[in-house]
């Protein structure tokens, strides 16, 4: 078999796998790289206001256990499925509580909300906590998915794999069936969220949280590139793509037709729009008086050299929408 036809099977085989729910490790995986590197960002952040509240090194402590947690979920069932959610709980409540501590820092300067937009951008990044928060819903999205299907066992005899495969459907249906009735459905038109979820069948909400994502960052990329009063046009191009990934993933919502059309789009240009963002940042810490050979400082001073790969992870989830399929 050549490599293009490898590939070709492969990708089949992980959009199936997508489509019907089981990708518990990859998404385990992807929860806790993500956490590292929202932790990496908060952790500078942070440094920047010397740590004033002890409060602030929650989320810099909680973002290596999401990693543990997510890489341990992503080679063990049983993790995923006490561990990970475990942790991506107290990841969001925490996230939630930053939230609040972001607000009262903008209400304590001085006007307070009387001046919205000057408190806005001087003061803590109101959604950053909120963006943080992805990490642990996907930890908790992956805590509910079903386990990639192993490869086929090349012990068992040729003619001895059609009675494996009807055994492992069988073993599916068996599944399915106690689902529903540990969830208390009685018909196919009262099938649980869980199940739903199990089988693939969560695209409307995740179209949603994508969309929520992309608006967070956009604002946060409004308000942080005007303190550099937009010196460079690019700096305008994550708050157009946030603003198209959000309109998209609302769509979605709503019409079959923008989750097939419009959403993919989108989010590969915040893909995209993040990958090239990081590029300019990265440019902007090297750029800064002594380069490299100030590397902590320039990072912790610089442009936020992560924040843009966060619009690129609004950008994955919206891609992971559009390939599950819908809620019944």
């Amino acid at each position: 078999m050549s490599l293009f036809d490898t590939l070709v099977r492969d990708t089949v085989a992980a959009d199936t796998d997508i489509r019907e729910g089981r990708f518990q490790q990859a998404l385990s995986l992807i929860a806790g790289l993500s956490s590292i590197l929202s932790g990496l960002e908060v952790a500078y952040e942070h440094y920047r206001g010397s740590y004033g509240q002890k409060v602030m090194y929650w989320p810099v402590i909680i973002s290596p256990v999401l990693l543990v947690a997510g890489v341990w979920g992503a080679f063990s069932k049983r993790a995923a499925k006490t561990v990970l959610p475990a942790v991506s709980g107290a990841t969001l409540l925490i996230c939630l509580a930053g939230f609040g501590f972001h607000v009262r820092g903008i209400v304590r300067k001085p006007g307070g909300w009387r001046l919205p937009v000057a408190n806005l951008i001087m003061g803590p990044p109101i959604f950053a906590p909120l963006l943080f928060g992805i990490a642990g819903y996907l930890g908790v999205l992956a805590a509910f998915l079903r386990r990639t299907d192993p490869p086929a066992d090349p012990s068992v005899h040729p003619a001895m794999r059609p009675l494996q495969t009807l055994f492992e459907l069988g073993a599916v249906h068996s599944e399915k069936h106690q689902s529903s009735q540990g969830t208390g459905s009685s018909g196919p038109g009262s099938e649980s969220w869980e199940q739903s979820l199990r089988e693939g069948r969560y695209q409307k909400h995740l179209a949603a949280a994508a969309a929520a994502a992309s608006l967070f960052n956009g604002i946060e990329a409004l308000y942080s590139h005007y303190k550099n009063n937009y010196r460079y046009w690019v700096q305008w191009t994550p708050v157009a793509s946030s603003l198209l990934l959000t309109l998209a993933g609302g769509a979605t919502v709503f019409s079959k037709w923008a989750g097939k059309v419009l959403l993919p789009i989108t989010s590969l240009l915040a893909i995209l729009n993040g990958a090239v963002g990081f590029f300019f940042h990265v440019r902007g810490v090297l750029r800064r008086p002594g380069g490299l050979q100030k590397p902590l400082y320039n990072i912790m001073y610089g442009p936020p050299i992560f924040a843009p790969l966060l619009l690129a992870a609004a950008g994955a989830m919206g891609v992971l929408a559009c390939l599950m399929r819908r809620e019944k």
